[in-house]
């Protein structure tokens, strides 16, 4: 089951970033944060309402709020990195966040098997070389590694505070909801700053209503994602869940591939076999 589900996590949110990679193009990337993540909201919001989730509220929530608060810093930072560039670096740089809440699980008395072990190696790897690496060339600022960095460790504290937000089905409801009216009031303010500053929160036209059904699928694959993990993480050791759950640049670059005619270099097949290689291996272990 923890197999399972964290893969629903890697598929879930390669699709999430691919999709919003889409919208980017056009629309400020705060402004595809701030209108996905809302619509989400809105939607957990009838869900909690609907499934009585208040009565799980409890002093859990506040790693939901730290998860709301930490999201938006490592999502803008990441942006940040990729305009600095160049993306074959700050891609896979950006999977290192997978060690916090691999360290999380370690410091708790997890110890995985020596397949297990081989699993996560071979897997991280692949991802890494999935990301279609700039092994050559590459000039690199100092400042786009900082901001890589620091989105990494913030992904990866996401990952590791939701898990805690909740131990049932309606209280994760209410702490995913939590999360993203967090992450809407975090966003809307780093927005407004950036307005204040002389920049545009809308593409010239504004956003077109055929296009609030995209930024609807972004936002609500982004709150599935946390919840497959959340389930992931119980079921199973927190090491494995959230490398599995790691796995989401792959289906980015096949999304890419598939739906953008986007080609594959040789380095990022070998990284997606690997992947599923380490797949594999850990769900044997």
């Amino acid at each position: 089951m923890t197999a399972f589900f964290a893969l629903a996590t890697s598929l879930l949110w390669g699709l999430a970033d691919f999709g919003g990679g889409l919208l980017t193009r056009r629309t400020p990337a705060l402004t595809v944060v701030v209108v996905s993540q809302a619509i989400a909201a809105v939607v957990l919001g009838v869900i909690v309402v609907a499934t009585g989730g208040w009565s799980e509220a409890g002093s859990q929530l506040w790693f939901a709020v730290a998860a709301g608060l930490v999201g938006p810093v490592a999502l803008l930072c990441f942006y940040k990195a990729l305009a600095l560039g160049p993306m074959g670096v700050v891609s896979p740089l950006g999977t290192v966040g997978v060690a916090v809440p691999v360290g999380v699980g370690l410091f708790l008395g997890e110890r995985p098997g020596l397949v297990q072990i081989a699993g996560i190696a071979v897997a991280v790897l692949g991802v890494v070389l999935a990301g279609g690496p700039q092994l050559r060339g590459a000039s690199v600022q100092r400042q786009a590694i900082l901001l890589t960095l620091v989105a990494a460790f913030g992904f990866g504290t996401v990952f590791a505070l939701i898990a805690e937000a909740s131990t049932t089905v309606t209280g994760l409801f209410l702490g995913l909801f939590v999360q993203r009216v967090v992450n809407v009031l975090a966003g809307g303010l780093a927005l407004y700053v950036s307005v204040r500053r002389g920049a545009s929160a809308l593409p010239d036209g504004g956003i077109p209503v055929r296009a609030l059904p995209a930024f609807a699928f972004v936002g609500l694959a982004d709150v599935a994602a946390n919840g497959t993990y959340v389930i992931a993480a119980h079921h199973g050791p927190v090491t494995v869940a959230a490398v599995l759950a790691s796995l989401y640049p792959v289906v980015t670059a096949l999304a890419a591939r598939s739906f953008l005619r986007e080609r594959l270099l040789a380095v990022q097949a070998a990284g997606a076999g690997l992947a599923l290689v380490g797949t594999v291996l850990l769900a044997a272990g």
